[in-house]
């Protein structure tokens, strides 16, 4: 299969890459912005498998007028997009009074408009054979559960992406694509940590990643437009 996983320099993303290139038959492109840990997953993944076909990809999807087309490097590496996986994420841990529009921006392009430019760029290779895009949102973007302080942008732009996932599964359902929404309970990453100091997860972000791997190549056949949460939490 041919698998596209923005956000994988590290935590979640990271261990997606790792275990989806685990199987040889796979060809994966990691996106990031850090050419060094993408450095570093490229050598992790071809510790654990000689044979990986993990391709590194340094790659800012925030950025609008991007002097590189990601079609044409994709078109280049694969041809086509198997399973696309929209795991790039920005979170900003802070009262709402005391943020600024500049900051909100910043979650945006990266969670919403990154996301949404991403999947413009990549649809013309989409859709050859059935094809699953699978957007990483959160249960803070889910209408009804539990809010946290702080989370205003992170949580409202994640709400967004659930929307444009309902959007865009009833758009290309006769395109041979479908599209679902995975809402995230609290994981152990780098991007929590930061914005929880001393709190633990009850997900390690290698759990995490064979849900998604799991969930992506198998989870299309009966399941369109949908928002599967996927947490430990009763709300």
């Amino acid at each position: 299969m041919n698998i596209i996983i923005t956000g994988a320099s590290s935590g979640i993303g990271f261990e997606t890459a790792l275990r989806f290139s685990n199987d040889e038959e796979n060809k994966v492109i990691a996106i990031s912005r850090d050419k060094n840990k993408l450095k570093y997953l490229s050598e992790t993944a071809l510790k654990q498998n000689a044979k990986s076909q993990l391709i590194t990809l340094v790659y800012d999807i925030s950025v609008e007028n991007n002097s590189e087309n990601l079609q044409l490097l994709v078109k280049k590496e694969m041809g086509n997009v198997d399973i696309l996986i929209n795991n790039a994420g920005k979170l900003i841990n802070k009262p709402f009074e005391e943020l600024t529009i500049k900051e909100i921006r910043e979650v945006y392009e990266v969670n919403v408009f990154g996301v949404m430019k991403t999947i413009q760029d990549l649809l013309p290779l989409m859709g050859k054979k059935q094809s699953h895009i699978v957007n990483i949102g959160s249960m803070g973007g889910v209408e009804g559960t539990s809010k946290f302080k702080g989370l205003s942008a992170y949580s409202s732009s994640k709400g967004a992406l659930l929307i444009l996932t309902e959007c865009l599964a009833e758009e290309f359902k006769d395109k041979n694509i479908s599209v679902n929404y995975l809402a995230l309970g609290s994981v152990q990453t780098e991007m929590f940590n930061n914005a929880f100091p001393g709190y633990k997860a009850q997900v390690t972000s290698k759990d995490m990643a064979k849900f998604i791997v799991d969930f992506a190549i198998n989870g299309f056949g009966c399941i369109n437009g949908k928002v599967i949460r996927v947490s430990k939490g009763s709300v």
